[in-house]
């Protein structure tokens, strides 16, 4: 007998997301299983303050399984992630496992990570294509 996912153990995720580049806006978050992922209906998300450098999002309620983490750094609050020409994101984006972002967004297969049901942290580093990349170094 298989459990359902509401039966199904939950805990707190923390995603340690780095190299933010400022404190402006929020740095959003979606935890998706393979069928959600790079949509916007993910079904666990939570969204923390931006600061430069690192940023804690918790998450709770996530029961075990297989999933992607997405995220983005909203420097202008708008709730969605701005692109500029040819669909490049003029704000931070990154995804669970630093999975890599070519000419595309990546696969769920370079990002699937497994969740236990318990408290788990993962982490991302956010990544910007356009202007400055990551926060300012310290003098």
């Amino acid at each position: 007998m298989v459990a359902d996912a509401a039966s199904a153990a939950t805990g707190t995720l923390s995603v340690r997301v780095t190299n933010v580049r400022n404190a402006r806006g929020r740095i959003h978050v979606d935890i998706c299983p393979e069928a959600k992922f790079l949509k916007d209906d993910c079904p666990y998300s939570g969204s923390a303050a931006a600061e430069a450098g690192t940023v804690i999002v918790r998450i709770e309620g996530v029961p075990e399984g297989r999933y992607a983490a997405q995220l983005f750094h909203d420097e202008n609050g708008n709730d969605r992630t701005d692109r500029g020409l040819f669909g490049i994101p003029t704000e931070g984006v990154g995804f669970s496992n630093d999975a890599p972002i070519r000419l595309a967004p990546p696969r769920f297969a370079d990002a699937v990570f497994a969740v236990p049901g318990g408290p788990q942290t993962i982490s991302v580093r956010m990544r910007y294509f356009t202007g400055p990349s990551g926060p300012p170094e310290r003098k």
